[in-house]
């Protein structure tokens, strides 16, 4: 486990004390090169010399030292719009990825040969557009089709990632999805949260694809390449080109019927495809489509159709063999036949279903009878 400074909170209490580089190497008895090195990074301090600095400046050693861990879980969110990401979420879902690890041994994935990944992922148009192109050729899917569920199910699975459709609500969550990349088996697991509109869902998918694609991206990088991915993978360059044109003769308000008639063909949102026919004009030189009421239309657009959950399933309550059998056969997912696998190798009990899925303890131990 590596070990750093925590440089920002080290200069804002050398500020707040009144120390300058010359006067704290005075007090420690080091050189002021000494000093300097630590604030720069390229070196650390010997033990007695880090108690004496945190000692002076008033930090404990976990406010003053940060331990990088190389296999830590990397962790990444689909957010809902308006909703902040707290340190306490990251730490919940690294927590849940270390419990993931576990599950690694038993995934009927190759184990001799690494998933693909993208070499140098930039957001520039046509990169984006070359991308958009290579993944639909894999999956058999021509410039001008329509993309669906099932196609970007089974490009997962190429990349061996795992897929966890989870029912968290509508409400009491801030994450449309969760990506988690475990750097010491190279493993992916994304939380899809079913409880969304049908009409975001697709695009999540394909967010989250892009994250599975360019794991090494992280924090905003990471969280903006994959939107623009997934809007390029799933309105690309042509059928943005066809939309344009047929817009730009419109008023307002045609063009916002067009561009819905579009999105329930193409099971994205309204907004989805406006921002891809804005990017293409963008980049192509042409007049900027200017459509004010496009927020407010895919807000009642979405409005029309139901949950993802309640069109795959009908019944209420859900029963766990339901569920179990949508993620297993609907989503071709290993999750559950993994977790079972690993439950009674171990004998863990049904608060390991509760962490790992984030659940009530009521709903694990339903899970648990079911796969044990």
């Amino acid at each position: 486990m590596k070990k750093s400074l925590n440089i920002p909170a080290l200069e804002a209490a050398m500020s707040e004390k009144g120390f300058n580089q010359s006067s704290l190497s005075k007090m420690l008895e080091v050189s002021r090169e000494a000093v300097s090195k630590w604030l720069k990074g390229s070196s650390f301090p010997k033990p007695d010399k880090l108690l004496r600095l945190g000692m002076l400046l008033g930090l404990s050693f976990s406010e003053l030292v940060v331990q990088e861990d190389d296999n830590a879980p990397v962790v990444a969110f689909r957010k809902r719009k308006g909703t902040k990401t707290r340190d306490e979420d990251f730490q919940k879902f690294v927590s849940m990825g270390r419990y993931l690890e576990k599950l690694a041994p038993y995934l009927p994935f190759d184990n001799l040969t690494k998933p693909l990944v993208l070499k140098n992922p930039v957001l520039e148009y046509d990169y984006l557009q070359q991308v958009s192109e290579k993944v639909r050729k894999d999956i058999n899917v021509g410039p001008e089709d329509i993309l669906d569920f099932n196609h970007l199910i089974r490009y997962f699975r190429k990349l061996q990632t795992v897929l966890i459709p989870v029912m968290w609500g509508q409400k009491d969550r801030h994450e449309n999805a969760s990506h988690v990349y475990l750097p010491e088996s190279m493993t992916t697991w994304i939380y899809l949260n079913l409880d969304v509109n049908t009409h975001d869902f697709l695009f999540w998918m394909a967010h989250e694809l892009g994250h599975a694609l360019a794991p090494d991206l992280r924090g905003d990088d990471g969280e903006d390449f994959a939107d623009a991915f997934a809007g390029a993978l799933l309105f690309p360059n042509q059928h943005a080109e066809q939309c344009y044109r047929k817009l730009k003769e419109k008023h307002p308000e045609a063009q916002v019927n067009t561009i819905e008639k579009l999105a329930e063909q193409y099971v994205i949102s309204p907004l989805a495809i406006f921002f891809q026919v804005k990017a293409y004009a963008e980049h192509n030189g042409l007049a900027p489509l200017e459509l004010k009421s496009i927020h407010g239309a895919t807000t009642n657009f979405n409005k029309k159709f139901p949950s993802l959950i309640d069109a795959l399933i009908t019944d209420t309550p859900i029963q766990p063999e339901l569920y179990i059998n949508l993620v297993t056969e609907g989503f071709e997912s290993p999750f559950f036949s993994v977790l079972s696998q690993y439950l009674k190798a171990t004998e863990k009990s049904e608060s390991y279903i509760q962490t790992v899925l984030d659940i009530g303890l009521i709903d694990a131990k339903s899970l648990y009878s079911e796969l044990t």
